[in-house]
């Protein structure tokens, strides 16, 4: 091999000092990661073949529309005409009494979203080998680009209020299954269901979530107990859909929850103000198998209220019942099968000829492994929720596009490794709460 020359030498020499966009200093020196050994993710050597056995779709993410920031930290909803502002007027009668519409306001601010990866210069050499996988990093990196999308679908799909199982002074207990909708730096509320009352307006932070045993720690200052309300009162990622289509003191699983979006007010929801959803179905934390009816009702609900709802989202145990509801009633004159495009999704293949299975009353329905399931009073975990959605009011904001950092000072690092970046920052945004809705408390 020949020698290189100057210049490529000196190109080869730079190359770690400015890889990363803004400087080798943007990423602070990390101290968590481990190098070359069998479980961490700096491994030694790789075999060629890599599968990918994780669920990457991200149906929910592609299906809602996505715009730029804009110019804005928030907007304002009118959520009342104003009382008897408006009524017939007789030739000497009295005008109607002057009155003006109740503006809520809405402050939203972005979101920073953020995925990282790594490897050591050991582990990139080696992968290069017979039996390693090649390019360590380029496989990383498109690992991570799934993640970090896989991510933000979750945290659209983040659940707002679960009955707890058991508590104390800085944690509470839900079914493990569940605990992965609460992040760290959420805040978190309480209802107490012995005082009847909510402890706390202000939330307390959580710090860690274990997504093996259901025990989420927070800040001090709220006392848990069984069959008490933990609910977000703001997120620390994007807000979900879930926080978005709720209602003054909803019921999840027979308690009570002022889940906020976004500032709505300074002190939270209070019960009778007014509604954050178009509809909100629970049942008191009995499971219940969908129905038509329900159905029905939410898509009533939204278009008494002026919308027109343009997706269903829902569980895949949720599709196959509806499925199963559906052909029931199928009526088979020669079929041909078909797909409706949501966003840059497309449902499942149905039948054009009587009740379609891909879509319900015209509305294309999108199975999603990360929609939020409910929990029973007796904290036993039902199916996932249905939610039927008006995504001309729905967008997510972006501030940001998703950026990649690159980073190979090994002295700010103290060892021999390469890291990644991937951070995204944007919001979820509803412009109108009213053409939303929900059904839970459902079997799976």
């Amino acid at each position: 091999m020949a020698n290189p020359s100057l210049s490529e030498y000196i190109s080869q020499s730079q190359r770690g000092l400015y890889q990363s966009v803004f400087g080798p200093e943007y990423l602070m020196k990390q101290t968590y990661f481990t190098v070359d050994t069998a479980t961490g993710i700096f491994n030694t050597t790789y075999g060629r073949k890599v599968w990918q056995a994780l669920n990457n779709q991200t149906r929910a993410f592609n299906a809602i529309p996505r715009t730029v920031w804009g110019n804005t930290a928030g907007w304002r909803i009118r959520t009342d005409r104003g009382s008897g502002r408006s009524r017939p007027v007789t030739e000497t009668g009295s005008l109607p009494t002057v009155d003006i519409s109740n503006i809520e306001t809405v402050s939203s601010l972005p979101k920073i979203v953020s995925t990282t990866f790594g490897a050591s210069v050991k582990s990139v050499f080696t992968a290069q080998l017979e039996g390693g996988v090649g390019d360590v990093l380029a496989l990383e990196n498109e690992n991570a680009q799934l993640d970090h999308v896989k991510e933000m679908n979750e945290e659209l799909l983040a659940g707002s209020a679960y009955l707890t199982s058991a508590g104390a002074t800085t944690t509470f207990t839900v079914p493990a299954s569940i605990a992965h909708h609460f992040k760290i730096g959420d805040a978190v509320s309480q209802y107490d269901a012995t005082a009847a009352g909510h402890d706390r307006t202000s939330g307390s932070v959580v710090s860690a979530v274990n997504t093996t045993t259901g025990v989420v720690t927070v800040a001090s200052g709220t006392t848990f107990a069984d069959s008490d309300t933990a609910y977000i009162y703001s997120r620390a990622g994007l807000t979900s859909l879930d926080d978005i289509v709720a209602e003054d003191a909803m019921a999840p699983g027979g308690g009570v929850a002022r889940s906020r979006a976004y500032d709505l007010t300074l002190g939270g929801r209070t019960a009778g103000t007014w509604n954050a959803g178009a509809s909100v179905s629970y049942n008191s934390g009995t499971g219940r198998d969908l129905s038509l009816n329900l159905l029905d009702t939410a898509i009533q609900k939204i278009r008494t209220n002026g919308g027109e709802p343009k997706v269903i989202i829902m569980g895949h145990d949720q599709y196959f019942k509806l499925e199963r509801l559906l052909n029931s009633q199928q009526r088979y004159m020669g079929q041909e099968e078909y797909q409706v495009g949501v966003g840059s999704e497309r449902t499942f293949p149905g039948t054009r000829t009587g009740l379609v299975l891909a879509t319900y009353q015209g509305i294309p329905i999108l199975p999603d492994a990360d929609v939020p399931k409910s929990v029973s009073t007796a904290d036993a975990v039902l199916g996932s929720n249905v939610y039927v959605l008006d995504t001309d009011y729905l967008e997510i904001a972006i501030a940001q596009p998703t950026q990649y950092v690159e980073n190979r000072d090994y002295f700010a690092a103290n060892a021999l490794v390469v890291r990644g970046l991937l951070y995204t920052m944007g919001e979820m945004r509803c412009k109108n709460f009213f053409v939303q809705a929900k059904i839970a408390d459902l079997n799976s």
